[in-house]
Formats: C-alpha cells, structure tokens, sequence
C-alpha cells in the first residue's frame, strides 16, 4: 500500500481522537540551528493553546488494526473497514516532512492493539525516541498511552512526550463492562496513578533544582559551573477522553465522574466526545448521536468546575430544574446562567464588596473580566460606564448585580428574564427579525430599592441607571475570550 493511501486511512481513524490540545508543555525550539521543531510557533491545524495559539499536529494512528472489539469502536477487529500500517520510520518520516514543509508543528500518534498492549506501547515510544534522540526534534508530541503496558514502557513514553492520555473510555465501569469487556477499567486508573506518580516526581525534582541553584556567594567557585537538568516527564501532564451518549450514564454521572478524575490523578483536561453512530453497530447501542450541544455543555460544565470554584454537584441537580430534566445540563442556556436563575437568592452581587468567588459565579463574567474588575474597584466605586470599558456584556449582567449607580430592582423576580437573557436566533428570511433582536435587548430598570442586599452591603446611592454609553452598549458580546472559555 503506498504511504499516501496509509495516510488517508490512519488520520480518518484518528479522527475520533479529541484530546490533541498541545498547551502546557515547556519552551523549545531549533534558534541557533539545534534540532528541528519548536512547541512555540504558529501552524494551520485544529489545536489550540490556552494563549490562543494555533498549534498544528500531524494526528494519525499507527495502525488500525485492533484485537479488541470495543462495541462503540470503528476500528474494532468486527468492523468491516480498510485496514492499514505505518512503519516506526514511515511515522517518523512523515512527521519531519510535514514539519519542513511548514504544515505542521507536533505529533499526536495513538493506535489500535495489535499482538499485546506491551508490543504496541513499544512501537509508540519508539516512534518519539527516534524522533528526539536521532533527529533532535524539538516540537510538541502527544502519545496515547495503552492502559495494559508495562510501567517501564509508560516510564520511557514520558521521558520522550509532552502529554500523555490514557482514555476512560465511559464515564461508569458498568458502561464500560457492557459495551468494552476486554478492557479493564483498574489497569486505566491504575496508570493513570503511575503517571501521576512520575509526574509528580519530576516537578518536584525541577523545583528542587531552581531553588538550589541559587548561590549565595558570587565568587564561589561555583558560579559558573552548568548544573545538570533533572530528566523531564511529561511537562504538558495527562489527559483523557470519555464518550457522551453511548450509555445511559447522565450529565450529573458523568461530571462526577470527571471531578473524580480531576482530583485523584490531577489530570490537564477531560474531554468529552458525543457518540457518533458507526457501521454495523451493535444492538446495544444508540440509534442516534447525542446532540452535539451536549457536548458543548458538559465542556461549559467542566470549565465552571476547573476555574470558577464549583462543584460537580451543585451544576446539575439531582431534581428537574427548568430548561432541563433530572440530571441532565439544560441545552437551551449556558449552565452558569442556569445556576443563577435556580439560585436567584444569592443575587444581586455588589460588585464594588463581593468576593472574587462570588463575581465567578455572576452570569457574563468570566474569570479574565472577575481579574480586571477586582483590580479596578481598589481605586474607584465601579459604576456601569466602567463595565463598558471593562469590555463587560451589560444585557447578561446587569440583572445579577448591584453598583453604585446601578440596582436591578425587582428585575430578578421577572418571569420573561431567562427569555430575555437566552437569545433567539431569528430566520434568514423572518421580517421580524430585526424586531427580535432588538426585543433581546433588557428595558432600562428605574432605579428603586434592591430586591436583595448581600451579606455585608450596603444601598449604593441612588443615580440614574441608564446611561448613553450603556444604551449604546446593549447587547454587546464579550469576544475577548474562547468560545469554550466563556463567562
């Protein structure tokens, strides 16, 4: 089979693969003529740093071929799809031809079992030892992992890679049992603990190193000597993929699954991947994908739990909630918004005296606007104006919050708020549609006492609430973060 053919096969296969974010990792590159690659340039692929930086990555499997027969899995050795492999030299090769010709910056590499979890694990680590040691490359690579193999071949992995992902594959191992039984879900955790260990190992080995390599005395004979670095491990730490919607396992479930994950192995990310229905699929399985919005959802969720100080189970409630049914993430609205409008007691929030964890939980805020707002009432009463320069979107959060020229009044108990604060988006051809847009926009308030004053503040003094510049800034969305990474 020609090496062009190989190709199409394997980065089809690698397709279901989501977690090939290439952020974390430590600064390299070739400046001055050492190695090849870099992890700090801009590409033209699909994966993203937290800095916004497009990062590009060759993303294909080494083989296709798998001895398991995972029912949600296209490559399982029952499915009836071309089968294809590459060579350790042929994964090496492509990889520097792609980087020469400026498609590419990294390496993700995953794969099917073939004759034993160790066998395979060891093609894999091959493949980024020849690429480090015999080539010098210095871009990003990112190895799935195979739970079963050896820990001395997921020892090697991480001497050689930036991440490494094992995937939990269902968030239950009731799930998993039923719908992969030839893959133990203890050996998954049980490596995950041996990463976490190595890991941690060469953190601390590297803060070790940085404290002591501070000298006292600037004659010491010691000055100038280059002290050894401690052997990396992984800087970019671990990851891993559940599948959403090819069990009956809910959002709340699933959560908790990954808050569980979150705080036992310190992983970077969970990635959720909607099940996608697959050729000659088991009867055991869905007839149709999940929509993909609950993906987008459980993303949300999982960035409520890792930066705004929430917990697992106080986002999706054990009860039907409006907008949702039990234990499920409402699809219509954002589950912070959702959060609020369930708590509404807890609102408005001074923004001028709450606390930062209480600004994190304010709908329309998110963690970079809470830093800029925190920093800016230390020298001033924040009023709306400042909001706007704040580049804050005043429609979502001048309902939850209170300022000094600023009271939402009895805005809170009004029963059209969630549909004034969850846009609509009208046809192309609607004649009212322009009408629609202007109806999202939220009615000035008078100003009038507060519905609800927080815990210790007090009424801000009474001043027009409406201004010129908030009309104009009505409506106005907050782009200065990730879609992903929203308030």
């Amino acid at each position: 089979m020609f090496i062009q053919q190989k190709l199409a096969i394997l980065a089809d296969a690698a397709k279901y693969d989501a977690s090939c974010a290439s952020s974390g990792t430590s600064a390299r590159n070739s400046v001055g003529g050492k190695g090849i690659g870099s992890t700090e340039g801009s590409g033209i692929c699909h994966s993203y740093a937290p800095d916004g930086r497009c990062i590009s990555l060759l993303k294909i499997l080494l083989t296709n071929f798998c001895t398991y027969d995972c029912l949600y899995c296209v490559n399982r050795v029952s499915s009836n799809v071309p089968r294809a492999r590459f060579t350790v030299d042929e994964v090496v090769q492509l990889t520097l031809d792609f980087y020469r010709r400026n498609c590419i910056e990294g390496l993700f590499l995953s794969s099917g079992i073939i004759q034993s979890p160790d066998y395979t694990m060891e093609l894999v680590v091959e493949v980024a030892r020849v690429l480090r040691e015999e080539h010098d490359f210095r871009g990003y690579i990112h190895l799935k992992t195979i739970p079963d193999a050896s820990p001395d071949l997921l020892a090697r992995a991480g001497r050689y890679a930036d991440r490494l992902s094992i995937n939990i594959e269902l968030p239950t191992p009731a799930g998993l049992a039923a719908l992969a039984p030839e893959k133990d879900g203890a050996a998954i955790t049980r490596s995950m603990g041996q990463l976490r260990q190595h890991i941690d190992h060469a953190q601390g080995e590297s803060r070790e190193a940085r404290r002591s390599h501070i000298i006292s005395m600037p004659r010491s004979r010691l000055a100038g000597v280059q002290r050894a670095q401690p052997p990396r491990f992984a800087p970019g730490g671990q990851s891993t993929q559940m599948i959403v919607g090819a069990d009956s396992a809910d959002d709340r479930t699933i959560l908790q699954t990954s808050a569980g994950l979150y705080g036992a192995y310190r992983l970077r990310r969970v990635y959720y991947s909607a099940f996608s229905p697959i050729p000659d699929a088991s009867a055991h399985l869905p007839l149709r994908q999940p929509p993909l919005v609950r993906e987008h959802r459980l993303y949300q969720a999982d960035w409520l739990m890792r930066f705004y100080g929430f917990a697992h189970d106080e986002i999706v409630p054990p009860a039907h909630t409006a907008g949702g049914t039990a234990g499920m993430l409402a699809l219509d609205m954002d589950p912070k918004l959702a959060w609020a409008l369930a708590h509404r007691g807890q609102f408005p929030v001074d923004l001028n005296r709450a606390p930062r964890e209480m600004l994190l939980r304010v709908p329309g805020l998110g963690v970079k606007a809470v830093t800029r707002i925190v920093a800016a009432r230390r020298v001033r009463q924040l009023r709306a104006d400042d909001l706007l320069r704040l580049h804050v979107p005043l429609n979502k959060v001048m309902p939850f919050v209170l300022l000094a020229d600023h009271q939402p009044g009895n805005a809170l108990d009004a029963a059209n708020l969630a549909a004034r604060l969850v846009p609509q988006q009208p046809g192309l051809f609607d004649d009212a549609g322009t009408q629609a847009v202007t109806d999202m926009r939220p009615e000035p308030t008078p100003l009038a006492a507060p519905r609800r004053a927080p815990s210790g503040s007090s009424p801000a003094p009474a001043a027009p609430v409406a201004t010129p510049a908030m009309a104009q800034a009505t409506g106005r969305a907050n782009h200065s973060e990730r879609s992903f990474a929203w308030a």
